[in-house]
């Protein structure tokens, strides 16, 4: 009997799971930690604290006033599950999940080299279709 188990599923499809394994019971992966909420790219800060990481999120806000956007951001704490290895720089993905302490509300999920494109699905309309459509407006 091995003591690897496979991935769960988190419900995210466009992010691979990692290829080592760890028995952390705070991994979204191989432990019982569920993910919900948000979800954003962040870059890595500082890997100094234990199983936890400081990422800095950078977004735009748009001012109305001034018609312009201005640059935000914020620096998180984040639980790093011992199968997913990062380094200071690094583009990783991070979920929001229960609070796991203090200042820890975030998962690292993976990196962001770790992400599957994924295709939009488009669907072209026929002409039979389209003229259907307008006929149906008028």
């Amino acid at each position: 009997m091995s003591s690897e188990r496979p991935p769960r599923n988190i419900g995210i499809p466009w992010i691979k799971p990692p290829s080592k394994s760890c028995n952390d019971k705070n991994c979204p992966w191989h432990g019982t930690l569920p993910v919900r909420g948000k979800i954003l790219e962040v870059t890595v800060v500082s890997t100094k604290m234990q199983k936890t990481i400081t990422v800095l999120h950078e977004w735009l806000h748009y001012d109305k006033k001034y018609k312009r956007y201005e640059r935000r951001r914020r620096k998180l704490h984040a639980h790093c599950p011992p199968c997913i290895e990062v380094k200071p720089g690094d583009k990783v993905i991070i979920a929001e999940c229960r609070p796991l302490a203090k200042t820890v509300s975030f998962v690292v999920i993976g990196k962001k080299e770790d992400v599957i494109p994924v295709k939009p699905i488009v669907r072209t309309l026929k002409a039979s279709e389209q003229g259907e459509e307008t006929q149906a407006k008028e």
